[in-house]
């Protein structure tokens, strides 16, 4: 398959693969032209990685998921350690962004909206 194909088929823009590519997730193999060559496996381990990446894990996290994935060995202890460590850190953004809304709302609440210049909105965001 060609970058186009393998774009579509996995859900992954040609950019991104380009430097997934780059960093050394994937090595597509090139023909003698110098295309790049994706193979099903190299279509698997991009639709993994667009999965991980849609919950969140970071492109750090990349490298260590896909050796998980590829080593047969593998403990499960060590995938539910790495995605029980991401779970942890969403639930603290969770956290940030109730935080974030709560304080948004009251000063929302709090401005009249009106003609007047007085704006609690934008006295709440100078304060320190």
């Amino acid at each position: 398959m060609n970058i186009g194909q393998v774009s579509e088929r996995a859900g992954i823009p040609a950019k991104t693969i380009r430097y997934y590519e780059d960093i050394g997730l994937v090595t597509p193999k090139r023909s003698g032209n110098g295309y790049r060559a994706f193979s099903e496996a190299d279509l698997h381990k991009l639709a993994f990685l667009a999965r991980a990446r849609a919950l969140g894990f970071s492109i750090e996290d990349c490298p260590k998921l896909l050796g998980l994935y590829e080593d047969e060995t593998r403990e499960s202890a060590d995938v539910k350690a790495l995605a029980s460590e991401h779970l942890v850190a969403i639930e603290e953004k969770i956290a940030q962004l109730r935080e974030m809304h709560d304080t948004l709302g009251r000063l929302v609440d709090a401005c009249h909206g009106d003609h007047r210049p007085d704006c609690p909105i934008l006295a709440g965001l100078a304060e320190e």
